[in-house]
């Protein structure tokens, strides 16, 4: 048969029939329209727009039936063609709903299409109310308000600004009608313009939100003003909501201006402000613009020492620490010349006590009528409580540190004292004694090199950039992550076959991966995966608004199974100190190194995350040339053994360990079956067709964890000896062994052999 002959005819689709499928399933209704003979022929969703039934043809009078007549024709060839919203009311519910039609003339008659914009319509209905809500607030708000937007001019950039809204009380506070399309310039002086061009103009520049008092010379009104940028920054605007103090300042500058003899007059007013002065916890002082001390509140005593007649009289840097005693003076001139940028100061120093040691006190000091007043916090206990939390925050990353590295230093001791048990015989073959001599320097070359790895990673002397392998530096940097990450958090490593190569500080990149590797951690809660990639080369892309790169660059990405980040802090991870973890669990500085030690790099580091879906941290570095020589890695091999007395199922995920625990088993005459984790012990357990007569198994390990192990074969196979082994573990420190059976690390090949005997002789 021929490839013609296998193939059967078919007849093409009917695209029209199709798209008239489809728009019926969309709910989209059609209909033709015979104007002359007042008929209307429908599809089914047309139809069922209207609550009838399906038909072929309906009489045009019983469509219209359903129209609201306010809104015009709806479907008659009277109507206007093109497009047209109207009401009806459903046949079948009477519920009302919003339809678009649209209109054409065809082949002598008309053809059209009706749409569902209920919804729509709804949108539009909540909109126009919520900007009727808002003009309504607008206009009936008691304090002055309006948006002025910068223009360039022949004063040069930003040099004048019109007044693009404002609301009805702008005029009663400031005085001035109709100044919405006004220019700054049109309606006061150039001097005057120049002092608010400056104020707001500094607002738009920084985003810092002012407030202040002026005067507005052009009305002679006084005003108390805020004044913030209206987002975005390209919009040039700035919001202003102000309102009339003039009768207020009116009254202060009488009051300044009263001498002595008025102070009676005011004794009653006075009280009060002399209570809040005496009973306020904030340490107050007066000083005059050279920072001689003219008053001092009780608190000032309380938490100093200093009674006020040993302070009035004498300069605010007096009761300063000498090293500080310098910057508190340029900073009470810049304020006392009216330099100092902001209306205030802010100043943290340490205050000499009387009868104490120096307390640490955040000040805020701000001019007024050619006095200062200082306003201080005693944040002495605060600053020993957050130094408290930083020591504990080393002193707890240390300890998962060691805790870690005593764990791996037990696996290499285990291997060791094994080794040298058994070249401690007589009888042992030469080749064997080669082979446990081989293990135990190969041990030794492995735990020096962990410690080089710490030491490196502990270093504090200056360091240079050096140019090195990253492919060979995650190698090393992954087998010390194990400490860090905790043994519930699998380290997967995705290398290339090649070498690539950076110019960086080797030690400050081992600090960004690891701190990298803390943070995935912490998102993991300390149990998921953790997988280093490397791309190379690759382009740098653009990073938050940074432009990207078209050269060649390495790509370093950590990616955990973790909560994620949300969208808002995306932005901010990378600021110092700032953290969404719980007190005592994070300082916010990880990450902010790994951004300046990228930056310092040329480089850079990017991060994609959704809650809930884990993140992805990528480190790019500029990739360079390979240098003469580059190391190369070496392997180890072990042998196995012969037959054995017992045989021992060994659940041990270390490779190294793995292999010499069952070669140890086979030399004392045991015949052993090694599984990597505790998923494939269950595996192996239910299908070996020979039963095991005692299962070894690692404590610590990814996945199901040891204990978990020995728990579940005592319900499964109560009649099997379990024995566990560990170095170092938190559940261990808690509870021992749980009431199993425990072989601490590092254990010699006659401990090993005794306790097999012993648990297998009970």
């Amino acid at each position: 048969m021929t490839e013609t002959e296998s193939l059967p005819h078919t007849e093409p689709p009917d695209p029209e029939a199709a798209l008239a499928r489809a728009q019926d399933a969309a709910g989209i209704g059609l209909f033709t329209l015979d104007a002359a003979a007042a008929i209307l022929r429908p599809n089914p969703a047309f139809c069922r727009l209207h609550g009838l039934a399906p038909q072929d043809a309906l009489p045009l009078a019983t469509v219209e039936a359903l129209a609201f007549p306010e809104d015009g024709a709806a479907l008659s060839g009277h109507g206007p063609p093109g497009e047209a919203v109207y009401r009806i009311r459903r046949a079948d519910t009477g519920a009302v709903l919003w339809l678009r039609r649209t209109l054409v003339a065809a082949g002598g008659g008309w053809a059209g299409v009706v749409r569902d914009v209920t919804a729509e319509r709804g949108h539009e209905t909540e909109l126009a109310e919520r900007e009727q809500h808002y003009r309504a607030l607008f206009e009936q708000m008691d304090e002055g308000y309006c948006v002025i937007a910068f223009l360039d001019g022949p004063h040069g950039p930003s040099s004048d600004y019109v007044h693009v809204e404002a609301n009805r009380a702008y005029t009663q506070h400031a005085g001035i009608e109709n100044i919405v399309g006004k220019r700054l310039r049109e309606v006061v002086s150039a001097d005057e313009a120049e002092g608010w061009l400056a104020l707001y103009g500094e607002v738009l520049r920084s985003g810092r939100p002012i407030r202040f008092q002026r005067e507005l010379v052009a009305t002679g009104r006084y005003l108390e003003l805020s004044a913030f940028r209206i987002e975005p920054p390209g919009r040039r605007q700035v919001a202003v909501l102000f309102q009339d103090i003039t009768t207020r300042k009116r009254v202060e500058h009488l009051l300044h201006a009263k001498t002595a003899n008025l102070e009676a007059e005011v004794t009653a007013q006075r009280r009060d402000r002399d209570r809040v002065w005496a009973l306020s916890p904030v340490l107050k002082a007066v000083t005059g613009p050279d920072g001689r001390i003219a008053a001092v509140n009780p608190s000032w005593t309380r938490a100093l020492g200093w009674p006020a007649a040993e302070s009035l009289g004498r300069t605010l840097d007096e009761f300063v620490i000498p090293e500080e005693r310098a910057g508190l003076s340029a900073a009470l001139d810049r304020l006392a010349a009216g330099t100092q940028p902001g209306r205030d100061l802010e100043l943290e120093l340490t205050c000499l006590a009387a009868t104490s040691e120096p307390r640490r006190v955040l000040w805020t000091i701000v001019p007024e009528d050619g006095l200062l007043y200082g306003f201080g916090r005693d944040i002495t206990e605060q600053r020993h409580a957050e130094e408290a939390l930083r020591q504990s925050q080393k002193l707890e990353a240390v300890g998962q540190l060691t805790g870690g590295v005593a764990h791996d230093f037990n696996n290499l001791l285990t291997i060791i004292r094994s080794s040298v048990e058994f070249l401690r015989r007589p009888e042992l073959p030469e080749a064997r004694k080669a082979r446990y001599l081989d293990a135990v320097s190969d041990t030794v070359d492995r735990a020096a090199k962990l410690t080089g790895q710490l030491l490196a990673f502990a270093r504090r002397q200056a360091l240079t950039p050096e140019t090195f392998d990253v492919c060979e530096r995650l190698r090393g940097i992954s087998e010390m992550l194990d400490s860090v990450t905790g043994a519930r958090i699998r380290v997967v490593t995705d290398l290339p076959g090649g070498a690539c190569y950076v110019r960086a500080d080797a030690s400050q990149f081992e600090t960004a991966l690891v701190n990298m590797a803390v943070n995935a951690r912490d998102a993991m809660d300390g149990e998921g995966t953790l997988r280093l990639r490397l791309d190379a080369p690759i382009a740098l892309p653009p990073i938050r608004g940074h432009a990207g790169a078209a050269g060649a660059f390495v790509a370093v990405s950590v990616t955990d199974t973790g909560s994620g980040i949300a969208s808002a802090d995306l932005m901010r991870i990378f600021e110092p100190f700032y953290t969404t973890k719980e007190v005592g669990k994070g300082t916010g500085l990880g990450l902010s190194q790994v951004i300046g030690f990228a930056k310092q790099s040329g480089g850079d580091v990017d991060v994609r995350s959704q809650p809930g879906a884990g993140a992805t941290f990528t480190l790019y570095l500029p990739e360079v040339p390979a240098p003469a020589d580059a190391p190369i890695a070496r392997r180890e091999t072990v042998s196995g053994g012969g037959a054995a007395a017992l045989r021992v199922l060994v659940v041990e995920d270390n490779l190294e360990v793995g292999r010499f625990c069952t070669q140890i088993l086979e030399d004392l005459g045991h015949r052993p079956v090694w599984v990597e984790n505790a998923e494939a012990a269950l595996t192996a357990l239910a299908a070996s067709p020979e039963p095991f007569d005692a299962v070894f198994s690692d404590v610590v390990m990814p996945g199901m964890g040891g204990i978990a192990l020995a728990r579940l074969l005592r319900e499964k196979f109560a009649d099997l000896p379990v024995v566990l082994t560990s170095g170092y573990s938190h559940v261990l420190a808690q509870d021992d062994a749980h009431g199993f059976d425990l072989l601490r690390k590092p254990y010699s090949a006659q401990e090993l052999a005794d306790m097999l005997r012993q648990v297998t002789e009970t």
